[in-house]
């Protein structure tokens, strides 16, 4: 069982990921740690560099990188720093805290400081939205907030955490709507021990709190353990062969904190790691260059951006990335023509590692890109999307479809090979809770055996559907949830969508259910490539005769005969990927009750 406020589970106390940074700081002290990449206008001394702009502004004052750096010794030492400053100022072991910090040399000290003094941050991700915002904070309920100006601005015009926040810190700005400004903090409360006195817990207790995008349902609260960090930083050794002394050009501010975890170099770029898809590609590859990145992490939004950027037709040459040994992608499923485009920038034999896994288990399985290339043909046939085989120490299987919780595992549940069904995985880095959500903890948990301790080990219901194959391969055909129901057939997304995602005016559709008279029936929702082609009611009905065309040649799209344009599919910020179904649903279910209204009228 996982406990807070102090208190340890019974096993013994020697966990808290800390450790690592104190390690590398030992074996390594003078490697670079973290390097954060800034950007800014500088006036060209001479008009003959002028760069070719599009305005004067511009041509005089290019835009310059720069990079602040910090070696794993001052990190370490930095995070001391703000831990003891942390205590003193009444933020205690078993308290939480909310970090909204932009990525920075703070953001990793402050990460590490919380780590070592036992507060539980929890990191949420901002393009969630206001009111989802609030109610995370309402069920978490912070003791402290720590965060930039518009963090503090935002808390109190929208009252986030006003019933428990007791502490608040701005980083990077003077003292503003009663926080205090962690500079002057660290200064108001000097240490004379050279060494904090790290706090050491047991391997079950609550380390985190990261709450879910929401992307997909309400935002939940996934309590992360010490066991789960350790076992992901194992993962990304072994699995993925990540050593010490490698340099990764991280995207994503929480897989950027296991880089002084695992004695590598996290090299922050300037960009909104929340938006990735607004990403300057010309940022990256000068952080990559400089220095010569070894390891990349990027969601299939930013592959595509990178790709496209890379292989310009308008360059005299494709960029490339020589330094690069390894590509890590997670999020969501990345388009197998991105993952084509972005592999032209690397070295031959260099893969794309396509990792799946979610907010609440991560990684789970991975498919290198030349694997997983070869399998366009079974995707584009409706075979749904091959993410590859679990990594060591995950156990996943598939079980039958159902909305009813599952109180307690048993063998009989698995479905065999070939049969799609529910992935429930199992693992240390399978979390084992939400936060506050009983409900939620109860329909996604699956009780599976009891360890010496008497703790429980439950398995975890993704939400995802899919198969395994006879090769031991995992293949993903969509979320439960998006799966539509007829008298006759269930359909899936992944599977449809991808069958008429192959015709060339498609640029991406979506499976939903609309009911007419009474009778659910399956609609394709489609987004084109270029609309201004298909721009009256005759190209449209062309366009649909085709696609019915497509459907009728494949057994789990023959019910799809009803299609709708839409201008443009509302998707997540972060991985520019995942489509709200459930507002298209509603869309699509009020352009079918227009149609009816004016056929009787």
């Amino acid at each position: 069982m996982i406990k807070n406020n102090g208190q340890t589970s019974g096993s013994e106390n020697t966990a808290n990921l800390s450790r690592h940074l104190q390690q590398a700081a030992i074996n390594t002290p003078d490697l670079l740690a973290v390097a954060v990449q800034k950007s800014h206008r500088k006036l060209l001394s001479s008009p003959s560099k002028r760069l070719k702009t599009d305005s004067l502004f511009q041509s005089l004052f290019p835009l310059a990188l720069s990079y602040q750096e910090i070696s794993f010794s001052e990190l370490d030492k930095r995070s001391d720093k703000l831990a003891f400053a942390l205590n003193q100022f009444g933020i205690k072991a078993g308290m939480k805290a909310v970090l909204m910090v932009t990525p920075s040399i703070d953001f990793f000290a402050l990460t590490f400081a919380l780590f070592k003094a036992g507060i539980v941050p929890i990191l949420v991700d901002p393009g969630m939205g206001v009111k989802n915002l609030k109610q995370c904070f309402a069920e978490s309920s912070p003791d402290a907030f720590i965060g930039i100006a518009k963090a503090h601005l935002a808390r109190k015009l929208f009252g986030w955490g006003k019933e428990s926040i007791k502490f608040s810190i701005s980083v990077g700005a003077a003292s503003i709507f009663g926080a205090t400004n962690l500079t002057k903090l660290v200064k108001k409360y000097p240490v004379n021990k050279s060494v904090y006195p790290m706090v050491r817990l047991a391997e079950d207790d609550m380390a985190a709190i990261l709450f879910t995008s929401g992307s997909t349902g309400v935002p939940k609260g996934v309590v992360y353990s010490h066991k789960m960090f350790e076992a992901q930083i194992s993962a990304l050794k072994n699995d993925y062969q990540i050593t010490s002394g490698e340099r990764d050009l991280a995207t994503f501010p929480l897989f950027s904190l296991f880089g002084p975890a695992l004695g590598m170099a996290s090299i922050v770029p300037e960009m909104d790691a929340s938006k990735p898809i607004t990403a300057n590609p010309e940022f990256i590859f000068a952080a990559i260059e400089k220095y010569q990145c070894s390891n990349l992490f990027a969601n299939p939004a930013l592959i595509e951006v990178l790709g496209q950027a890379g292989t310009n037709t308008a360059q005299a040459a494709t960029t490339k990335l020589p330094s690069l040994k390894r590509v890590i992608s997670a999020g969501a499923p990345a388009t197998l023509s991105s993952i084509e485009r972005f592999s032209q920038l690397l070295n031959e034999g260099v893969e794309v590692l396509n990792s799946y896994g979610a907010t609440e288990s991560l990684p789970l399985t991975k498919i290198g890109s030349t694997a997983l290339l070869t399998t366009s043909e079974i995707t584009d046939n409706g075979g749904g999307i091959c993410v590859g085989k679990p990594v060591n120490g995950v156990d996943v299987r598939i079980i039958a479809i159902t909305e009813e919780s599952i109180s307690q595992w048993h063998s009989n549940l698995c479905l065999p090979n070939g049969i799609i069904g529910e992935i429930v995985v199992k693992g240390d880095m399978v979390s084992q809770a939400y936060y506050q959500r009983p409900s939620a903890t109860t329909q996604a948990k699956i009780a599976d055996s009891t360890k010496s301790d008497g703790d429980m080990v439950v398995r975890h219901r993704m939400g995802d559907l899919g198969y395994f194959d006879d090769s031991g391969n995992l293949w993903m055909c969509g979320r439960k949830a998006h799966r539509v129901e007829t008298e006759s057939q269930t359909l899936f997304s992944i599977p449809c969508e991808r069958i008429f995602n192959t015709h060339k005016a498609i640029k991406r559709s979506a499976l939903v259910a609309v009911t007419r008279n009474g009778i659910v029936k399956p609609l394709l929702c489609i987004e084109l490539n270029n609309a201004k082609q298909v721009n009256n009611k005759t190209t449209r009905l062309q366009l649909f005769k085709e696609l019915a065309s497509v459907g009728e040649q494949h057994q789990q799209t023959k019910l799809i005969t009803d299609f709708l344009i839409h201008p443009n599919f509302p998707v997540d910020i972060r991985h520019n990927a995942k489509i709200f179904r459930e507002k298209l649903a509603v869309w699509a279910q009020q352009q079918v009750a227009s149609q009816a209204t004016k056929g009787n009228e």
